[in-house]
């Protein structure tokens, strides 16, 4: 099981956790509107660094935006092994190609 495997599972299992014993469970308690925000919040952060190079805050903020996604996605009932799954067609197919079948 890799880390994000890991991750994902621990934040499924706090969604049913008390808000006052979990910081998951109290993003969870807020909606999927507040764990939409703190995920772009932490989007920003990390544009930020990256803009800056700061590669050690860069990769600090890298961590809390994979786990903000995480949290964005469990409070929208979409599982990680979608998400990958959505990846693993992607693979062998140019960006260029793929949103050009998507029409963006």
């Amino acid at each position: 099981m890799s880390t994000l495997d890991t991750l994902a599972a621990t934040i499924a299992a706090r969604k049913s956790a008390d808000p006052d014993s979990s910081w998951t469970a109290k993003l969870f308690a807020k909606g999927p509107e507040k764990c939409a925000e703190k995920f772009g919040e932490e989007a920003i952060e990390a544009i930020i660094a990256a803009v800056k190079n700061d590669r050690e805050n860069l990769t600090y903020e890298a961590a809390d935006v994979l786990y903000h996604l995480l949290v964005m996605l469990a409070a929208r009932d979409v599982a990680l092994a979608d998400v990958l799954a959505e990846l693993d067609r992607r693979m062998g197919t140019s960006g260029i190609a793929e949103k050009a079948a998507r029409g963006a």
